[in-house]
């Protein structure tokens, strides 16, 4: 079953003060599964970002259809899209993108909380989710007193508030040395275990190689679209 899909995508950029326009997709076509773990590679330049920036419904494609499920998101207002990554969408940054004033459960409530979720049913959310990524002592502490495993197993932990379609992983191992990632990329693998459909931009192979796809982008077109080492 699709879970999403984009049709003929295309996204140009206009430098400001020039005619200078920028190709970053060039028709790019593709259905992603559910159930499946995909990872989107390519050198920079390739159009890695663009395509994760479109796929969040955090920019809007040029031209082509963006789908997910029977919603033709490219033709959302502002709020619709905003609406659709807050309810479909789970987002895992390089950088963890926690808020440093907060504690970790509270960190975990912030999306609950926009979604007009009592405050116990968001701490009993928070709690069972930071259990899941096995942090149970670390609740009442704050981001800068983690490690960047740790914090990074937060930002997993908060992708999963919203019950999400699908997890979209930014090089979510990049800022961790290779020990930390393996922890890190342990979780997402049981987390498609369970069925979660994750697609994770990045540009190490070997951590392409653990999904079940590799698109592989170059000059914003598919190259290459490969089976993986998953299932």
């Amino acid at each position: 079953m699709k879970i999403a899909s984009i049709v003929e995508l295309t996204k140009v950029y206009s430098v400001p003060g020039s005619d200078v326009r920028v190709e970053a997709l060039r028709g790019v076509s593709i259905d992603f599964e559910e159930g499946r773990s995909v990872a989107i590679r390519g050198p920079s330049g390739s159009g890695k970002s663009t395509m994760m920036n479109v796929l969040g419904c955090l920019d809007r494609p040029t031209s082509g259809r963006y789908s997910l499920g029977d919603t033709d998101v490219s033709q959302l207002s502002d709020d619709e899209l905003s609406d659709v990554r807050g309810r479909k969408i789970g987002f895992v940054f390089q950088n963890f993108n926690l808020i440093p004033q907060l504690t970790v459960l509270e960190n975990l409530e912030v999306p609950l909380f926009y979604q007009g979720v009592h405050a116990a049913d968001r701490r009993k959310k928070a709690q069972e989710l930071i259990e899941l990524v096995d942090l149970p002592d670390r609740g009442h502490h704050r981001p800068m007193e983690l490690s960047g495993g740790e914090q990074q197993r937060v930002a997993i932990a908060r992708s999963l508030v919203n019950d999400p379609s699908f997890i979209l992983a930014d090089e979510p191992t990049g800022n961790l040395d290779s020990a930390t990632g393996d922890i890190i990329l342990n979780i997402f693998d049981h987390m498609h275990e369970q069925g979660m459909t994750i697609i994770m931009v990045t540009h190490e192979q070997y951590v392409a190689r653990r999904c079940d796809r590799i698109i592989t982008l170059r000059d914003g077109r598919v190259i290459s679209d490969t089976k993986g080492d998953g299932k």
